[in-house]
């Protein structure tokens, strides 16, 4: 066989190998990628199924219960359709080896069909006595050297052969066990998606009857809706009441700064007035002075130039604040349909995020707490400042700050409360002055 064919077929494995070696790359970083998913969304199953045995603890159905259960029932959903990509991607990777298993087979099966042909030619000659006769026949030196040379080449190529099909033998059956186990872990998946769609169907069975349980109690929940209401207005008008006051203080000391400055001028322009008139007594020359100009006040609402500071950071900061407790968002912001009465719609001013009970609750962000105070319905309610921003944490207990104290991201400030029915659930609020923000728009996303 001519050396190139060997050398060719030898740069075209490479090519193959080098591009299955490209693609496992790329396939294993969205498989890191797609286990990493998976490995947080069962966290949070976890996470919800102990949020869910509290709720489902008390003897009466109730809402933290159901909405639990939907939120469970999400994350059931979000698992199996993960599962579906874990098995989409195993059948592609399993396509790529079993490709590579062709390949190699069929290269392995070319250089055994070589190696043969040349064993066969050899022996139909006495290849030692030929390969001498072909030596000394040579009629120079340069030509002895030559085909001494070409024997030596057609030799070492027999033995790269015989090496080569030890390498293809090798590498194939690396391959027929990686195809092996990847239909191992094929099994594992499937038997598993299979497994979370049969728990997928209890939830949804047992969501139906606390729907339908819920629903017979009309009056109840109408009536735990006008407490909620009136909880919230009372709350809202409270909010309302700081972020005016706080906008009074600080256009209050703007103005202050404003006379004060105005009154350093006119103290300035006095003293030159009576140092002129002083020289016009000693018969100098006046010198014309007029007051050095301060820097303008430029208006931020009046904001120190520290909460000025803050307020922009916070503001940069939308989408990448920390979560004020774990858990899941129960209640989304503004006006939504009542989860079981229908054609009843509630609103709310923030966020509902439940948790698990007496879990801490942190601070967001770096801020000064303006408020603190207790309120039917809203139990413990703390208000942090950041600048013209500002962050309210309800349904707490065991408040460990005070007005006036300077607070850092993700310090503890106390506990989510847990209500009668065995619900812990953290009212959280972002404002703007006294325009209200969505704040699942400000959190990391989860």
């Amino acid at each position: 066989m001519p050396l190139y064919k060997s050398h060719y077929r030898r740069l075209i494995l490479v090519l193959i190998f080098s591009f299955c070696t490209v693609f496992s790359v790329f396939a294993q970083k969205s498989r890191e990628q797609l286990e990493r998913e998976k490995s947080e969304n069962q966290g949070k199953i976890r996470e919800i199924q102990n949020i869910l045995k509290q709720t489902s603890s008390q003897k009466n159905v109730n809402l933290g219960q159901l909405r639990a259960l939907n939120q469970q029932i999400n994350t059931y959903k979000k698992q199996i359709d993960l599962l579906s990509d874990d098995l989409a991607l195993l059948d592609k990777e399993l396509g790529v080896l079993q490709k590579k298993q062709q390949e190699l087979a069929a290269s392995l099966a070319k250089v055994k069909q070589e190696y043969g042909h040349m064993i066969y030619e050899a022996s139909k000659r006495n290849a030692y006595m030929n390969q001498l006769v072909f030596l000394f026949s040579a009629g120079t030196f340069n030509q002895f050297v030559l085909r001494y040379k070409y024997l030596k080449q057609y030799t070492e190529a027999r033995q790269g052969q015989v090496k080569e099909m030890e390498v293809l033998e090798d590498k194939l059956r690396a391959e027929r066990q990686r195809i092996t186990s990847k239909k191992t872990q094929q099994k594992t998946v499937l038997d598993t998606r299979v497994t979370e769609n049969t728990k997928l169907e209890g939830l949804k069975t047992k969501q139906n009857e606390v729907i339908k349980e819920l629903s017979q109690k009309e009056v109840e929940l109408r009536k735990q809706i006008a407490e909620n209401k009136r909880a919230t207005d009372l709350l809202e008008a409270n909010i309302r009441r700081i972020a005016e006051r706080e906008r009074r203080e600080r256009l209050e000391r703007e103005r202050r700064e404003r006379e004060e400055r105005e009154a350093r001028r006119k103290a300035e322009r006095e003293r030159i007035a009576r140092e002129n008139a002083e020289r016009e007594k000693k018969g100098e020359a006046a010198v014309a002075e007029e007051p050095k100009e301060e820097a303008p006040i430029v208006s931020s609402g009046g904001m120190s130039e520290e909460e000025s500071t803050l307020a922009s950071s916070f503001m940069a900061s939308q989408a990448r604040l920390p979560w004020p407790v774990n858990g899941f968002v129960s209640g989304h912001f503004g006006q939504r349909p009542h989860p079981v009465l229908k054609g009843v719609m509630v609103d709310n001013l923030g966020v509902d995020i439940q948790t698990s009970a007496g879990d801490p609750v942190r601070s967001v962000y770096d801020g000064v707490v303006l408020d603190v105070t207790q309120m039917p319905g809203m139990g413990s309610v703390v208000a942090i400042q950041h600048g013209n921003y500002m962050t309210i944490y309800a349904k707490m207990s065991g408040v460990t700050v005070r007005p006036g104290q300077k607070v850092k991201a993700r310090e503890n400030i106390g506990r989510v409360a847990t209500d009668g029915d065995g619900t812990s659930e953290l009212q959280f609020q972002i404002w703007k002055n006294t325009s209200r923000l969505n704040p699942e728009s400000w959190l990391i996303r989860r």
